[in-house]
């Protein structure tokens, strides 16, 4: 796709500093990153969200995250390490190339993740899991 950064990356169009690459993925170093060691990991091909990635490429962006994660606790020994991924504009997502940060994450580094806690009862639990249920039975 043309005009998508993330494509551009991936076809060496665009400049990246490369952290891994194989068939399906590629790592990069986030020029706006939260942290030293923070990478986005993207699939090669152009797709848009979550929801269009098959088992092969959703496979092969988690191993590709695994494999990172455990190089950024090397090289960086950070107090943890949080994954990010957002579908959709109301959900955060800016670059719409399925792509998933890799934040190595210390303890006053300024970042936050937080979201207004519902909790629901039990009995709403139990129903929204049996709507979910019904919808992958028809997947």
């Amino acid at each position: 796709m043309s005009d998508c950064v993330f494509c551009s990356i991936v076809a060496g169009q665009m400049p990246s500093t490369k952290v891994h690459e194989d068939e399906l993925t590629l790592a990069f170093m986030d020029i706006g990153e939260v942290n030293p060691g923070h990478v986005l990991v993207v699939v090669k091909p152009h797709v848009e969200d979550i929801y269009g990635l098959d088992g092969r490429l959703a496979a092969a962006v988690f191993w590709t995250a695994t494999r990172v994660a455990r190089a950024v606790r090397k090289a960086y020994a950070p107090e943890g390490v949080t994954l990010y991924q957002a579908n959709g504009a109301a959900a955060g997502q800016t670059v719409f190339h399925f792509h998933l940060h890799l934040v190595p994450r210390y303890a006053a580094d300024g970042m936050r993740l937080t979201w207004p806690a519902k909790n629901p009862p039990r009995k709403q639990l139990e129903a929204n899991a049996a709507k979910l249920r019904a919808a992958l039975e028809q997947e």
